[in-house]
């Protein structure tokens, strides 16, 4: 299926990676701390849906949901956790490993959002580790980076996320076991995005530092974009080459939200094989 693309040249990722099918769109939602058992109607739409959906989906519910959203979306859907320990046991109250997610159904988990950063003073050095741990037990890893206004004001953002790529992502990543997410920490839940040059800078940076690190395995990876993602802009953004996806926040509570934004992505990007299944 060609891309359609309305006054930009390009697909989801490097042409040729797209014309060989490896690439994919990937539209996930990240419920954040949302969502109690009355929750679990909206996966079950979105499931019901997904087999008519173009593109790869994924709903990342809090913990206390995870094995009844797998329930749920009766194996329509994969569902994916928030966040993970680097460690496989021990004691840590309160922290759950990347093998219990496992065990509770989780296909894949976010790692290194700007919230865990900021408001748990996570480190590059712990974000890896949770990758490195996620990966070990078969979890695809979403791997979060972005800069806040204050670095975008000081022209330090390629700075930011360039030691941010270097010092979370483990050697030995691939397309199949690793996703990168941009957000720009400024844009999330503000309704604020990026002008569409910022995104295509960003996302070209990304692009070109993985494949100086990872060689092919970084440039056939997706780099998604996430920062107020609503369907008003999904398309506009989702056209955009390099962007092989969205990481969703508030839009992905509702499923028709959701949906809207996944059908975007459909339209808007090349894409291949389903990697999430």
């Amino acid at each position: 299926m060609a891309a359609r693309r309305t006054g930009v040249k390009g697909s989801c990722s490097r042409p040729d990676a797209a014309k060989g099918g490896e690439m994919r769109a990937l539209i996930a939602g990240n419920w954040k701390m949302h969502g109690t058992g009355q929750a679990l109607e909206e996966v079950r739409k979105v499931a019901d849906a997904a087999a008519a959906i173009d593109c790869d989906l994924l709903l990342c519910p809090p913990a206390t949901l995870l094995h009844r959203a797998v329930e749920a979306s009766g194996g329509r859907l994969p569902i994916g956790a928030q966040d993970c320990h680097w460690e496989r046991s021990g004691a840590f109250t309160g922290d759950i490993s990347a093998e219990m997610l496992v065990d509770a159904g989780a296909r894949a988990v976010i790692v290194g959002h700007s919230e865990r950063r900021l408001y748990h003073a996570e480190s590059d050095q712990q974000v890896e580790a949770k990758a490195r741990a996620a990966q070990a037990v078969g979890l695809v890893t979403i791997i979060c980076v972005g800069e806040s206004e204050a670095e975008r004001a000081a022209g330090q953002e390629m700075a930011v996320v360039g030691r941010q790529l270097s010092g979370s992502i483990p050697e030995g990543s691939s397309a199949q076991t690793c996703v990168v997410a941009y957000e720009p920490v400024w844009a999330i839940g503000s309704g604020r995005t990026p002008t569409r040059e910022e995104i295509l800078a960003m996302h070209g940076f990304i692009r070109t530092s993985l494949g100086r690190r990872l060689g092919g395995a970084g440039q056939a990876m997706r780099i998604l974009y996430g920062g107020s993602v609503k369907p008003a802009n999904a398309a506009q953004i989702l056209g955009l080459p390099d962007v092989a996806g969205a990481l969703v926040g508030g839009a992905s509570l509702k499923a028709d939200e959701f949906l809207a934004i996944a059908r975007a992505a459909g339209q808007e990007i090349n894409h291949g094989k389903p990697t999430l299944r």
